[in-house]
């Protein structure tokens, strides 16, 4: 151990004066010396931006309630992960597009657009986008949610939406999503629910308490979803869901 402290040691004093002798490249900085300040800001605040974009996506649109909802339908079938992963997140994302279309068009024709043609700066641009994100929230939130952050902060609630701080409004909205998720979560439970108790009453019935319902009721549960074009339902249940 003290050879290697002495080698480290030797090897931190002489790298320098090696790197003398040597005359080794070396790297300086220099800010602010033939480049743009302000287009160096804007690269950086874009970078943040694409940082930040999956929770973005997750948070501020429809993907939440989606893919709970998935999440939801797949455990009531009982068929552990399948669909997988992948394919489920995947086909939420593809749902969530379809919904926020109308604010994606929005956003690209009043925000992004006009900054590409140097219409407006980039601070007007996040203004305008965040004004589509927030009318899209507005709809969705539930007033109860955002009072709660009022209660807990012993703040004044405003009387107009529009004036809830953008802080207020995403966590509310996050949680008036879970709730319908999990109400929606709930409906899809109860046919399956049923089936399971049938199924497990006439195991019962005929003595064989030994084998589990849930193995034998899980055929029966994917020969009615497929019956019923379960996706379908479920996937119109979630978009209809965005229009009430």
């Amino acid at each position: 151990m003290k050879k290697f402290l002495a080698i480290a040691v030797l090897l931190f004093f002489a790298l320098p004066a090696v790197a003398q002798q040597t005359n080794l490249p070396g790297v300086s900085v220099n800010f602010g010396a033939g480049t743009n300040l302000v287009d160096t800001l804007e690269v950086l605040l874009l970078f943040t931006i694409l940082t930040l974009a999956p929770a973005i996506i997750i948070l501020c649109t429809s993907f939440t309630r989606i893919v709970v909802v998935l999440s939801f339908m797949r455990q009531a079938l009982g068929t552990q992960n399948m669909p997988p992963n992948q394919l489920l997140i995947g086909f939420a994302l593809f749902l969530s597009v379809f919904v926020m279309m109308p604010t994606g068009t929005s956003i690209y024709e009043n925000s992004l657009k006009p900054y590409q043609a140097k219409q407006i700066d980039g601070t007007q641009a996040l203004a305008g986008l965040e004004k589509d994100l927030r009318g899209f929230m507005e709809k969705h939130v539930r007033k109860a949610d955002i009072g709660l952050f009022y209660d807990v902060t012993n703040a004044a609630a405003p009387t107009d939406i529009k004036a809830v701080p953008t802080h207020y409004l995403i966590p509310a909205f996050i949680i008036s999503e879970l709730k319908t998720a999990f109400q929606i979560g709930f409906l899809l439970y109860i046919p399956f629910i049923v089936l399971d108790m049938v199924v497990a009453s006439v195991l019962m019935a005929m003595g064989m308490m030994m084998l589990p319902p849930m193995l034998v009721s899980m055929p029966f549960k994917l020969l009615l979803f497929v019956l019923v074009d379960g996706w379908q339902l479920v996937t119109g249940a979630i978009l209809r869901s965005f229009n009430t």
